[in-house]
């Protein structure tokens, strides 16, 4: 239970990777390679984690089958859910990634119109990979295009109009991935 926030630092910089929220896993890429991991992790609020020593792990998984498709399936996911945030950075604007990531956490939480945002915009922010001032002047600028903001709940007013900002795209998108 809780949330993991998996960043990575380097020359003086910090950047959010990933948010990880129950039932999921992180570091076992690592674990299978007895490699070092790439990232950093910490969590955002009370969480209770699991750990399994890395050689327990992978001698498990060589005895049973099912725990190994079953790691199979959760390293796919993790790659599928790293490119689908590397196309969002590296194929929407700022103002393109903010509303699709709207909409997506809307979907996340029922489809719902009125949410608080899970996390703090400065991490939101590194996590759709731009700083927190264009993530500010991203909110502002959508506000004619279908939300309303209230310190940390969004309110959408006009989801067509705001999909029809981010562009929705199934091979980016996926509303059940992400933050």
């Amino acid at each position: 239970e809780g949330a993991v926030e998996l960043h990575a630092d380097w020359n003086g910089r910090e950047a959010v990777m990933a948010m990880v929220h129950p039932v999921s896993s992180f570091i076992l890429a690592a674990c299978i390679r007895d490699m070092p991991y790439l990232m950093s992790a910490r969590t955002l609020e009370r969480s209770r984690i699991l750990m399994l020593p890395a050689v327990d792990l992978r001698v498990a998984i060589r005895r049973e089958p099912e725990l190994a498709s079953a790691v199979m399936s959760e390293l796919a996911d993790g790659y599928r859910d790293m490119v689908r945030q590397a196309k969002n950075v590296k194929l929407r604007t700022a103002r393109e990634r903010v509303a699709a990531w709207l909409l997506g956490q809307a979907h996340r939480q029922g489809q719902t119109n009125s949410f608080l945002l899970p996390v703090e915009k400065r991490h939101l922010a590194s996590y759709l990979g731009m700083t927190p001032e264009s993530l500010s002047r991203a909110l502002a600028s959508l506000k004619a295009e279908g939300i309303a903001m209230d310190g940390a709940r969004v309110i959408i007013t006009d989801r067509d109009r705001l999909a029809a900002t981010a562009v929705y795209d199934p091979l980016i998108d996926n509303p059940g991935e992400g933050l």
